[in-house]
């Protein structure tokens, strides 16, 4: 256990957070009451994401603004820029950069274990990074992923150490090329990505698949109707416990329905021994791993 108190810095990147109904200020104010700063890097927007933004009225918070490399058509790259446009603006005060993307947001019940975790780990400079377990939310807010599909975990604590970079779409990062070396803690981050009225989500998927894929592509995949089918899934479960205090108001907000019977499946045998297994033993096999927890 570290001696002196480590300091927090939270970072992100967001545009067109109303447009495309990004929780962005749950997603701030979930983490805010364990960071000491909080670094923001504001793309260019055609809607009110800046007045968002101050709305939250923090003191911690420093927004720096940004324009995206529009032309940045591959494997979601410029998410990683803006991630480390924002990584990059943080002083060297702070000990550890917590991650948090704009539709992330984690439960009040987790906050005293993470800041326990960035202490326990303080001094011990072999930890690069920490680790934590997702639950990616779908179609509604009473149902999550639970295929292979969904990635189990993820780094979102790093040291304050600018040679990590943000890696491929921003889902993790590496150091000078290499994994991070990490220890899993006992936090989830809650994925919302998925939650939306089918007609934002259609927005969104028409929006951000540009960041992947050219017109092409496009043209050839995405159904030029105006609202998204969130019944193309292959598995969901039933969401039992409770979604963070911060996301109670907009949970009470949200206009359309989904229900889907979880008992439907649509795995092929090999994917549903695999699902099967992990169901009972709580393993995932052959599974891709961003990081090397030590």
């Amino acid at each position: 256990m570290s001696n002196h108190n480590s300091k927090i810095c939270g970072f992100t990147f967001v545009r067109n957070a109303e447009k495309f109904d990004y929780p962005v200020i749950e997603s701030i104010n979930s983490i805010l009451p364990i960071c000491d700063k909080f670094i923001i890097c504001l793309g260019n927007s055609d809607d009110n994401t800046e007045m968002m933004i101050k709305s939250i009225n923090s003191p911690k918070i420093e927004i720096i603004h940004s324009i995206w490399d529009d032309s940045l058509r591959e494997g979601g790259v410029v998410l990683s820029v803006e991630t480390n446009k924002a990584f990059d603006a943080i002083p060297e005060e702070y000990d550890w950069c917590f991650y948090i993307q704009a539709d992330e947001v984690v439960h009040e019940s987790y906050l005293k274990a993470i800041k326990e975790a960035t202490q326990k780990y303080n001094d011990n400079k072999e930890v690069e990074g920490l680790l934590f377990h997702y639950k990616h939310f779908y179609g509604s807010y009473n149902y999550y992923g639970d295929s292979r599909k969904w990635y189990r975990r993820e780094i979102r604590i790093i040291r304050n150490n600018k040679q990590i970079r943000s890696h491929g779409d921003a889902q993790g990062f590496r150091i000078n090329g290499n994994k991070l070396k990490v220890k899993l803690i006992p936090a989830y981050i809650f994925h919302y990505g998925w939650v939306k009225s089918p007609f934002k989500q259609k927005e969104k998927q028409k929006y951000f698949n540009k960041l992947w894929h050219d017109d092409n592509w496009m043209k050839k995949n995405i159904k030029e109707d105006d609202h998204y089918d969130y019944f193309q899934i292959d598995s969901l479960s039933e969401f039992k416990e409770t979604h963070p205090e911060v996301m109670i108001e907009r949970i009470k907000k949200a206009d359309w329905d989904f229900s889907f019977n979880i008992n439907q499946k649509k795995l092929d045998f090999l994917t549903k021994l695999l699902y099967l297994f992990e169901k009972i033993t709580g393993k995932r096999l052959f599974e891709y791993k961003n990081y090397e927890i030590i």
